[in-house]
């Protein structure tokens, strides 16, 4: 039978460890969602705090610290935390899209110099960044001698170099001035997608989203279809088309299942960037189009969210020394009973981290929602 358009929610929700949260170490529930967006230093402690039963995040400060788990820029040309051992496998996967984001861009080739160029600044690259430097030493040390141009080099460089960033403390391990360290004393050796690589890349998105298209996997990483193409090929058997109820062909794990369709959605307050929200083709599985247009913001920014029933509801904001809940429409008292309670939860963990969190996006709430319920909540 044909899976359905709840199946497909429920499906991804369950393999986000977002229907029941999961007695995991912080390393193996990052691996087993592929990757956490981290645009934000706070956004991996709170999906994990979503997924992870007892979630302590003392243990994701250690598992930063002891490099079991990095943050660096791939996929979407944008920060994520993965686990360590898939960091080198994903940025091969993704290096040629992050070469071609920045070597190509006007920024870069304002310059005058070369995609070669960049490319003989890597080993020197990586020979300073064996320990950890902030972005104004590399730029003094290593691209300085490119004179007005060195901050334009070192923005491409540290887009697609192999480096991760460095915990430097505070609430959330990550904090200003960005500190940088080398993945491998050698570069990679070629501007190209691996295609081991790139079918990792795809199994374990498949295992942390799918069922999901092609178009799914694209928006996931801005990867070609012709590279997601080959890698759904080469995977032979591993993957099998299963019907859904779109006309894009939907592709899974052999061995995956997906939930009845009458499986509850519990309640959850997600991040900001949750990558639950960015993991499959606008609108995605969990945003009602409607809803799109407040939660998304013109420059991006994508505000954490209220989450009923698997579905988009609203958004949460830290104010007034509690979570301020805003709901889009009427929500029933259970509906409430259960965002309350996790609010309150929430709201004791970020008491003790950081009260105010994301205090610098509250000017969208400044703008106006059509807020049909609105609810204050203290731990």
């Amino acid at each position: 039978m044909s899976l359905t358009a709840r199946q497909l929610t429920l499906a991804t929700l369950d393999r986000q460890l977002l229907l029941e949260r999961r007695r995991l170490g912080v390393t193996e529930a990052v691996r087993r969602v592929c990757a956490l967006q981290a645009q934000t230093a706070a956004s991996p402690y709170l999906a994990l705090w979503n997924r992870v039963q007892d979630f302590a995040p003392e243990d994701l400060d250690v598992a930063f610290a002891q490099g079991r788990i990095v943050k660096a820029t791939l996929m979407r040309i944008t920060l994520h935390v993965v686990h360590a051992e898939d960091y080198g496998p994903y940025h091969a996967a993704m290096l040629s899209s992050l070469r071609a984001s920045r070597l190509y861009d006007r920024r870069f080739t304002a310059t005058g110099l070369t995609p070669a160029d960049a490319d003989a600044l890597l080993p020197e690259l990586a020979g300073f960044l064996k320990r950890p430097r902030t972005g104004a030493q590399v730029e003094e040390e290593v691209t300085g001698r490119h004179g007005e141009h060195a901050h334009r080099v070192w923005w491409a460089l540290r887009t697609f170099a192999p480096l991760h960033h460095v915990p430097t403390g505070g609430p959330w391990s990550f904090t200003q001035p960005n500190t940088y360290r080398a993945f491998a004393a050698a570069p990679a050796a070629a501007p190209q997608e691996g295609d081991a690589e790139v079918q990792r890349l795809l199994f374990a998105y498949l295992r942390a989203f799918g069922p999901a298209s092609a178009q799914d996997f694209a928006r996931f990483t801005l990867l070609t279809r012709p590279v997601i193409t080959k890698a759904l090929h080469e995977l032979g058997d591993q993957v099998v088309r299963v019907p859904g109820p779109g006309r894009a062909a939907l592709f899974d794990l052999a061995d995956a299942t997906v939930p009845a369709e009458d499986t509850p959605a519990p309640p959850r307050l997600l991040p900001m960037w949750d990558s639950t929200l960015l993991a499959h083709a606008v609108p995605g599985r969990v945003m009602p189009a409607e809803y799109r247009p407040l939660v998304v913001r013109r420059n991006g920014d994508m505000l954490p969210c209220l989450l009923v029933d698997g579905q988009v509801a609203g958004v949460w904001r830290a104010a007034g020394g509690g979570l301020e809940l805003t709901a889009f429409r009427r929500l029933g008292k259970v509906a409430w009973q259960g965002l309350t309670e996790e609010a309150e939860k929430l709201s004791l963990l970020l008491a003790d981290r950081d009260p105010a969190v994301y205090r610098r996006y509250g000017h969208w709430w400044d703008k106006g929602f059509p807020d049909v319920e609105r609810k204050m909540v203290k731990g």
